[in-house]
């Protein structure tokens, strides 16, 4: 049997498979953001097994490990760099940390959570008929992984593809600073998170706002708040939404143009929440391409699961 962890920046999503692949179990536990590398790995762990007893099964039955992280990874060394969403793990040699606690009688696979879902997609999901495809997160943060003749392009150093940090804005000094530790990128303007910063920004400045109100206070507001108040032509909340909107409509233009790939994946909790959001997306970007050439923009076929199917994938 197999397990595949997709960690996040809320949630920690487990899922168990049996030999032929196929998901018979899942469970979810909240992220714990405060905890160092060793405390949360060493949770990690502990959690697994509890799921697996919960389940009617030991460490002893499972094969291989699949972990997805939303971090800057050096694939080859299984070594976390930074982690946006989660300060504390950084500079964290985790392949073996694991491996060493673990033993040798189980095969870990761990790669970025965004490469884990494109594997998920181009295999099982939206992707399958194509030979290339970038596979795109629009949630709390953004980002994007690359498949190239059906597999996994990592670069140099195992991270290609983080595209959410590439610099949008050169002159923004006093800007948000993003978990990357720059300013000015396309996360810092298009991600959930900061655009729901941007309109507390204001809105604390004095700024008259019905977003508030929705929220139960200024500090409350989401993403899920921004787009009901946009419907309701809330100025503040028309605003951040058509910024965030511009941000990624530029992003995804400037990947086709680099990449010359015609098959775009979303996933991610503001594309699952908004139904028109791929459509207002596919507009803005047409109007920055101006070749004929179809490009394809599709939702995810598995959605929250593919977190789980892609890193139990990263196991084949």
């Amino acid at each position: 049997m197999y397990i595949g962890i997709d960690i996040g920046g809320t949630k920690i999503a487990y899922g168990l498979f049996d030999r032929n692949k196929t998901l018979i179990h899942t469970f979810r536990s909240p992220t714990d953001r405060k905890l160092k590398a060793k405390s949360f790995f060493d949770k990690l762990l502990h959690d697994m097994e509890e799921f697996l007893k919960g389940c009617g099964y030991r460490i002893e039955n499972i094969n291989g490990i699949g972990i997805g992280l939303p971090s800057f990874l050096d694939y080859k060394k299984g070594w976390i760099i930074k982690t946006g969403s989660l300060p504390e793990l950084h500079d964290f040699p985790v392949r073996d940390y694991l491996m060493e606690k673990l033993g040798q009688g189980i095969a870990l696979s761990i790669d970025n959570d965004g490469n884990a879902a494109a594997l998920a997609e181009i295999r099982r999901g939206a992707g399958r008929e194509f030979e290339h495809m970038v596979y795109c997160l629009i949630s709390t943060g953004i980002g994007s992984s690359i498949i190239i003749d059906r597999k996994l392009f990592r670069g140099s150093y195992g991270w290609a593809g983080e595209s959410g940090h590439m610099i949008a804005d050169v002159g923004c000094r006093d800007e948000i600073l993003c978990g990357c530790e720059n300013r000015g990128c396309f996360n810092s303007y298009a991600s959930g998170k900061m655009a729901a910063m941007r309109a507390k920004r204001v809105i604390q400045a004095g700024e008259k706002s019905i977003l508030p109100e929705l929220a139960g206070s200024v500090e409350n507001i989401s993403m899920e708040h921004i787009f009901k108040a946009a419907d309701m032509q809330d100025p503040v909340a028309v605003r951040v939404k058509e910024q965030m909107l511009e941000y990624l409509a530029v992003w995804l233009y400037n990947m086709y143009e680099m990449l010359n790939i015609n098959c775009f994946v979303f996933n991610g909790g503001m594309i699952q929440a908004q139904e028109q959001m791929l459509e207002q997306l596919k507009e803005k970007f047409n109007e920055l391409n101006k070749d004929s050439y179809p490009v394809c923009f599709l939702k995810s076929k598995l959605g929250d699961k593919s977190g789980i199917y892609g890193a139990m994938e990263l196991l084949f």
